[in-house]
């Protein structure tokens, strides 16, 4: 089987879990088809380590969002998404992957 090759950007936004509800909003808004939220259980940063587990309540656990958009909604998201990780403690990266499915983005 031969199947066609899209290319598409996967964004990938580790933030605080109390500023997660305004990247979704901002996810939405930007009309992505969809996104994943997984629990970050541990990292280190310009600030040192981290653990989930030394958290004392949801408000210093970090969550990860991962998407998959097209390159011409990429931009936009970015935009609204780093107007809100700049004020948190959170990273934002774009990388440009390629998918079989490409009406599922």
């Amino acid at each position: 089987m031969n199947l066609a090759h899209h290319p598409k950007k996967r964004l990938e936004i580790i933030v605080e879990a109390p500023a997660l509800h305004r990247v979704l909003e901002a996810l939405d808004k930007a009309e992505v088809s969809g996104y994943t939220v997984l629990p970050a259980l541990e990292g280190r940063g310009n600030h040192g380590g981290w653990n989930r587990d030394d958290s004392f309540n949801n408000a210093t656990n970090m969550v990860c969002v991962v998407c998959i958009t097209s390159e011409h909604r990429a931009e936009a998201v970015v935009e609204a998404v780093y107007a809100i990780v700049k004020r948190q403690i959170g990273v934002l990266s774009m990388s440009d992957v390629t998918v079989v499915r490409p009406e599922h983005f």
